[in-house]
């Protein structure tokens, strides 16, 4: 059971969180300021369940205390029953609240989908995928930017580029990257055989000028300058505009041919060299520790398959948390949310059980 004494505690700052919110000096600070208007939500959020949660324990002790009452016995057994199945969710929300937050959670999100085995059905899976995600993005009300792409016939893609621009977009898709499986006739296929190919997905949180420390001298980048091909339109094709930038410290490459402008070109292309850049430092400190934190990203090994597509039984199977549904045709209009969801459900429920795990004392 959660102590309450634990729980006034932390919401103990909160009053003190809401005048920082006041402050002239708070508000002039960008970076502070997020900080502290993410760290009120928070505490507002654990504010809410944890009243839910001690309100269900008062109420399952007034109703225990009926349980021989004559007249209101009977009613109070099947309230006591309703009450004490609501607990447990009630008291998840409640360890959830009290886990740290995720800095990087309400960042942009930069993508990057590669056709793996299957050669052309392979490449139009990718497209697949690259659209499935573009019309969940649709429903938040979230930006889809095209950085880079190498397309092929067919409206497929043997690489996509992409950054999704919205509140939470990194929390959102953080567990997409790995390897996706596809299971289909393609349209290619005269014998309406099934085939069996494959996509790369990466996720990334986009780097914060403000508060990420990746300063990158000029003579560690090699610049490469040359036509855009594909995505962008005949006037693109034609201009020197594309930019393809090399980390040559760690060997990372960006490349953006997205806009006309090779100024625009180069700015957005410099935005994803240091988000793969942080993006590698993390991976790199996650190893370090030991287990990575989210289980759920895989071993470390990106083409590890992640999710099954099935498309002649309408079934999507995600690995990792054992989920099924034979609703395959509406996640890839973009139904996102039942997978996402209990993505992120299992890895609340691994955090909670080692934080737990941390506090319990020892023998």
């Amino acid at each position: 059971m959660i102590e309450k004494s634990k729980i006034a505690n932390v919401l103990g700052r909160l009053r003190e969180v809401e005048s920082a919110m006041g402050d002239p000096a708070v508000i002039a600070d960008a970076k502070r300021y997020r900080a502290v208007v993410s760290e009120h939500a928070a505490l507002r959020k654990l504010e809410a369940a944890a009243t839910r949660y001690f309100k269900l324990l008062d109420d399952i002790d007034g109703n225990k205390a009926l349980l021989e009452d004559p007249e209101f016995g009977p009613m109070a057994k099947e309230e006591l029953e309703r009450l004490e199945a609501e607990a447990p969710d009630a008291e998840r929300a409640v360890l959830a609240g009290l886990l740290p937050p995720d800095p990087l959670e309400g960042r942009n999100a930069v993508f990057e989908v590669r056709a793996g085995t299957g050669g052309d059905e392979a490449a139009l899976f990718a497209g697949d995928l690259f659209r499935m995600y573009s019309r969940y993005c649709e429903t938040r009300g979230w930006k889809v930017n095209v950085m880079s792409a190498n397309e092929t016939s067919l409206d497929g893609y043997k690489e996509i580029l992409f950054t999704v621009e919205g509140d939470g977009a990194y929390g959102a898709f953080r567990f997409e990257s790995g390897g996706h499986r596809v299971q289909r006739v393609p349209e290619t296929e005269a014998q309406g055989r099934i085939h069996t190919s494959a996509a790369t997905v990466i996720v990334f949180p986009e780097a914060d000028e403000a508060d990420d420390d990746i300063d990158i001298p000029e003579k560690d980048l090699r610049i490469d300058i040359f036509c855009a091909g594909g995505h962008g339109g005949q006037g693109v094709n034609t201009t020197y505009s594309a930019i393809r930038m090399t980390h040559l410290p760690t060997g990372l490459v960006a490349q953006c041919q997205d806009e006309r402008s090779q100024q625009r070109n180069k700015e957005k292309c410099l935005a994803t060299l240091k988000a793969r850049i942080l993006d590698q430092r993390r991976r790199e400190e996650e190893a370090k520790v030991g287990a990575n934190r989210l289980s759920l990203r895989g071993s470390g090994d990106r083409s590890e398959r992640i999710r099954t597509y099935n498309f002649p039984q309408n079934r999507l199977t995600d690995h990792r948390v054992d989920l099924t549904l034979y609703s395959l045709d509406r996640v890839m209009e973009g139904a996102l949310d039942p997978v996402l969801d209990a993505l992120r459900a299992r890895d609340v429920d691994q955090r909670i059980t080692t934080a737990l795990s941390q506090s319990a004392p020892t023998a």
